[in-house]
């Protein structure tokens, strides 16, 4: 048993105490830990230690979380959980576009970051499970080898939670699927937060791929769910 790999957790918060009180607790759990209070530090601390999941205050010090985030993007899809503050909600869909797999508000209980932690960890461990690795609808093509999407010859930038929920669209094609289908499969079985994220994500997919190229790929089954089909 001790030769099994902990997954290594890497915080990143200028509160000393949040961040020790989430240390400890993490590795009570079991997980291998590495802190940082700076922005900075903490980018090349990421670059140096591999961590399997970044835990990220959106304000520190010499490079706020967003841009932290944005970087860390640049060049690896490590799950990456911001924490904010109450009433940062367009902070929090910033950090989303910029390729944050969750966020969570401050305060909150460690039971449920332990489960977000689970979530991200257990999806992580499973991806490249998929079958087909090129999928299509109409003129849009999804590589899910390369992780990305045309239309026609056009690439269609997404971020990583926009990527999954279309990638889950096109794979089950024509069949309708609920919000919670969609919750559990591109969230996780133990996601807690704002119940209309479904709704907020399949709107960012209609303004960069319906709206923008004038066709009618995903739809709506007014109490049921969305769908995805061929223009």
């Amino acid at each position: 048993m001790d030769d099994v790999k902990k997954p290594m957790i890497l915080i990143i918060e200028d509160e000393v105490k949040l961040a020790r009180f989430i240390e400890l607790e993490l590795k009570h759990e079991g997980y291998d830990v590495t802190v940082s209070n700076d922005g900075r530090d903490g980018l090349e601390r990421f670059e140096n230690s591999n961590p399997d999941v970044v835990l990220l205050d959106l304000m520190l010090p010499s490079l706020n979380g967003i841009e932290v985030c944005r970087r860390i993007r640049k060049t690896s899809d490590t799950p990456v959980i911001m924490l904010t503050a109450k009433g940062e909600t367009m902070d929090k869909v910033t950090g989303l576009d910029n390729g944050a797999d969750d966020y969570m508000t401050k305060p909150f209980a460690i039971e449920e970051l332990l489960a977000r932690l689970r979530v991200v960890l257990r999806r992580r461990s499973g991806s490249g499970n998929g079958t087909d690795s090129v999928l299509s609808a109409g003129a849009l093509t999804i590589d899910t080898a390369r992780h990305t999407v045309k239309y026609a010859d056009e690439m269609v930038e997404l971020t990583k939670r926009e990527f999954e929920l279309l990638e889950y669209l096109v794979r089950n094609k024509n069949i309708v699927l609920s919000r919670e289908q969609i919750l559990n499969k591109v969230w996780g079985y133990d996601y807690i937060g704002e119940t209309n994220v479904v709704d907020v994500y399949i709107r960012y997919l209609r303004t960069k791929i319906d709206d923008k190229y004038n066709i009618r790929l995903i739809h709506t089954i007014r109490g049921v769910g969305y769908y995805a089909k061929d223009d």
